[in-house]
């Protein structure tokens, strides 16, 4: 059987949903306006979650996390948790900023480390991804799929998220686009933190 057009499929859809906007986007733009080097380890950190949460899927476990409504309910309310902490700090961040940033007083570089971590717990911190790889396993690849078709997805969610998401991380991280940065931090960095709060409190109140 060939399987060319389910992983294709499989790609296109992972591609539209990166695309759409959430906490990955919110996580990888923020840090790149700040640093290159940051938002791309981000935006591999990001990745790593999304073949984490593939990896799961392709064992059936997002599944068995949507049908187990208390253990879904637990990682959700620890990930909106998360989410609103991360949105409060840069809120806090934004209002100890003292005047215009420019590109000599950056933000403070991350360890690539600690960036890889924070895309990591920012994508593991939706528990709705298992949703969503979990159903999307289950409509378009077959149950019978060797063991070289579930690797293939895998990786292609890995190498799909990692594309798109580096795209956007130095786009953000242009010369023009960090100057404008550095006029409107301030409300630039509260924007940001309110909607990665805001998506944490969804999160938390969604069924």
């Amino acid at each position: 059987m060939v399987y060319s057009p389910q992983l294709l499929t499989l790609a296109m859809v992972m591609l539209l949903a990166c695309i759409s906007p959430g906490p990955d986007f919110v996580a990888v733009s923020s840090h790149a306006l700040g640093s290159r080097r940051t938002g791309v380890w981000v935006a591999f950190g990001v990745a790593a979650g999304c073949m984490v949460w593939a990896l799961l899927a392709v064992f059936g476990l997002g599944l068995l996390l949507t049908q187990l409504a208390w253990l879904y309910r637990l990682v959700r309310l620890g990930g909106a948790a998360y989410l609103i902490v991360m949105g409060a700090r840069m809120l806090l961040g934004a209002r100890k900023a003292a005047g215009p940033m420019t590109l000599q007083r950056s933000t403070p570089v991350k360890s690539a480390k600690a960036a890889l971590r924070q895309g990591f717990l920012v994508n593991m911190a939706n528990p709705k991804a298992a949703v969503f790889f979990g159903s999307l396993f289950v409509t378009i690849m077959p149950a019978q799929a060797p063991l070289w078709v579930h690797g293939a997805t895998v990786a292609i969610v890995g190498g799909v998220a990692a594309l798109w998401f580096t795209v956007l991380a130095l786009m953000f991280s242009t010369d023009r686009v960090r100057l404008v940065y550095g006029r409107i931090r301030r409300p630039v960095d509260a924007v940001m933190g309110a909607a990665l709060a805001a998506l944490g409190a969804r999160l938390a109140i969604s069924d």
